[in-house]
């Protein structure tokens, strides 16, 4: 099982709270599109005989490129790698591009699952966010992409300073009522070097409130468990049957290879990542010399990696699992520092498998850090 990541790093506009790399100029794109066909044809053995089950377009917004340029990059994929027959193909959308034209072209080139990007249903908080979209695109969008396709996902931020609880309970309620089957929902975060942090230092923006975010987190995990979807990873929630396969592969430690400026691959012993920099990347990939970093991974990255990925999913972590790969004293050493967190009402442990509860999720990166080898 193995997957592939393509980054289309282009946007229509910047989103004030965006750290991802991307540019709003469409000037290279040709020559970026024909880099990414190369990327695959050079990195053809990197999965090995692995068959590959799921491939995401991400970014960036790829949901701007035509469906015969998202066909074509299908196809230098299917020609240079073994594809599962059922694999999910994902496509990362914005609201306003979404028109039943698309739809059907997109569904046409081979995608079957859509991530579209809402994050909120209120239009002041839009404009806040500088999305590119409106409220009124943001569900008729979503009502149109249920028509053509089933396998959903959309995402939605929490913790803004505009968004009260009961704006938060509309937009959950909004998603629910459109029978979309899986949510990714992500506390609003100040990431370094973005308009939003320059803001909030200039007092132009209020900051996030811990508190408020950490309320409206539990409010979520209670509504949806109350709607029956599965909460399988801190920030992801589907209905049965909807779990997100791209990204659970990620959580198993599976193999992907990420194709494009700043994608990130991972084959079990190594993670590389592609320089940040698109006329830099496309010159590199056209000269054969693909211009990345690389991490080969101890003994000691793997286990902080598998501690972390496990501690976030609904599975939780096994410590039979870690006794078997890295030996008893390791799940000892876990077993006695888990115990706290047990007793705090954090954790709970079932037979060999330590689960975060819902206070614990709100901690999980914490709980895992401070369990680090």
């Amino acid at each position: 099982m193995s997957g592939i990541y393509l980054h289309i790093p282009f946007c229509k506009q910047a989103c004030s709270y965006c750290n991802f790399h991307f540019t709003t100029s469409l000037h290279y794109k040709n020559d970026l599109l024909k880099a990414l066909v190369k990327e695959t044809e050079l990195e053809k053995e990197y999965l090995g005989k692995e068959p590959v089950e799921t491939i995401y377009f991400g970014g960036g917004t790829p949901s701007l490129l035509s469906s015969i340029e998202i066909g074509s990059l299908l196809e230098a994929v299917y020609r240079n790698f073994s594809i599962d027959p059922g694999a999910e193909i994902t496509l990362e959308s914005n609201p306003d591009d979404i028109t039943k034209e698309k739809l059907q072209g997109w569904k046409s080139a081979g995608i079957n699952r859509l991530s579209i990007g809402v994050q909120s249903f209120f239009e002041e908080e839009l404009k806040w966010m500088n999305r590119a979209h409106n409220a009124r695109q943001a569900r008729e969008g979503l009502e149109l992409a249920t028509t053509l396709f089933n396998n959903i996902t959309m995402d939605l931020i929490y913790g803004s300073p505009l968004l009260t609880d009961e704006m938060w309970k509309h937009n959950v309620d909004t998603a629910i009522d459109l029978g979309i089957s899986h949510l990714s929902c992500y506390a609003l975060t100040v990431e370094e070097r973005t308009p939003l942090q320059k803001m909030i230092q200039l007092q132009q923006r209020k900051d996030v409130d811990n508190d408020k975010q950490a309320r409206q987190f539990l409010l979520l995990m209670q509504w949806l468990k109350e709607k029956g979807y599965e909460h399988y990873e801190v920030s992801n929630f589907a209905k049965p049957g909807y779990r997100s396969r791209h990204n659970s592969s990620y959580w198993k430690g599976a193999s992907y290879l990420g194709v494009g400026p700043s994608a990130h691959s991972y084959n079990g012993k190594e993670r590389k990542w592609n320089i940040a920099n698109n006329n830099i990347y496309i010159k590199s990939i056209n000269e054969g010399q693909p211009k990345r970093e690389t991490e080969v991974l101890t003994e000691e990255n793997k286990i902080n990696e598998h501690i972390m990925i496990s501690l976030r999913t609904m599975e939780g972590l096994d410590l039979e699992t870690v006794n078997r790969i890295w030996g008893n004293l390791q799940m000892k050493r876990l077993e006695a520092q888990l115990e706290r967190y047990i007793q705090a009402g954090f954790a709970i442990k079932e037979h060999s498998l330590v689960k975060l509860t819902n206070e614990g999720m709100l901690r999980a990166d914490g709980i895992a850090a401070d369990l680090f080898n």
